[in-house]
């Protein structure tokens, strides 16, 4: 992974300091300035032109972030092998149940993800991106719900139940860099999706997407609407459900699982225990 890299998403996603990340940004070479219009068209014709112009693409942008997982890790910090083991299990779960989607960028309390378009009828965006946002919801409650039943009797394990899982996404043009042999998506759209993060939604568990994605879908999935202005972006218009009504009722682990769980947590733990 790359720690600047993770850090300057972060705060893009948190509005932290805009003008830094601005810095930031241009200093890495994702952000170029033209003195003019007439230049900026100029250099993206001459973009378009080259044969690695392929290199910029329009992918799906989704992030899957953990609600109250700040609190969560404030609170438990005296036991904080089991609160970094619990959050740890349960992103990797839901990682593995975005089948389709590539892993970008694991940011703290949350996954970004994409998946290329091309293979995806249009009308059929938001169906993956919805179906994706489902299974992955169920893979979290579902370790979740393991790492609360488990026979750890600390408050750790115990009140995981705090933690939810919220989804942005979007579609838009990106480029791809690799660095370090991991790849890389740039531009103002990845600015854009982790933007979307910051909303006045009062539902815990959402699905939230820009009315790029949504486009003209015919869906019966019924969305509210609502109008964002986004920092350094502008007012767009942008569509969500309530996730958690979408997903089918968990049922509770059985009794080797709760013995395997709390192994699991035990093992975790005992490095910080010890000191």
């Amino acid at each position: 992974a790359d720690p600047d890299y993770a850090e300057l998403s972060l705060a893009m996603r948190t509005s932290r300091h805009p003008g830094a990340v601005f810095d930031t940004l241009l200093a890495r070479g994702q952000i170029r300035l033209y003195p003019s219009e007439a230049e900026r068209t100029r250099a993206l014709a001459q973009i378009g032109a080259q044969p690695w112009a392929k290199g910029f693409v329009e992918p799906v942008l989704v992030i899957a972030d953990i609600g109250g997982y700040t609190d969560y890790m404030q609170f438990h910090r005296s036991i904080l092998g089991h609160a970094e083991a619990a959050t740890s299990r349960m992103l990797d779960k839901v990682i593995d149940a975005a089948r389709g989607f590539d892993l970008i960028e694991i940011e703290g309390d949350a996954a970004f993800l994409s998946r290329d378009e091309e293979g995806l009828d249009p009308s059929a965006t938001l169906s993956a991106v919805t179906s994706a946002a489902v299974a992955m919801h169920s893979a979290f409650h579902r370790e979740r719900q393991l790492v609360q039943l488990n026979m750890c009797p600390c408050g750790s394990c115990k009140q995981t139940g705090a933690l939810k899982l919220k989804f942005v996404a979007h579609v838009g043009e990106v480029a791809t860099q690799t660095i370090r042999r991991r790849k890389k998506l740039v531009g103002l759209d990845v600015i854009h999706v982790h933007r979307m993060l910051k909303n006045p939604i009062d539902v815990p568990e959402y699905l939230l997407v820009t009315d790029e994605l949504r486009g003209t879908a015919s869906s019966e999935l019924a969305m509210q609407d609502l109008a964002l202005d986004l920092e350094g972006i502008g007012p767009v218009r942008t569509h969500f459900v309530d996730v958690s009504g979408l997903a089918a009722p968990l049922q509770p682990p059985s009794w080797p699982q709760r013995i395997g769980g709390t192994l699991a947590m035990v093992g975790r733990g005992l490095p910080y225990a010890i000191g």
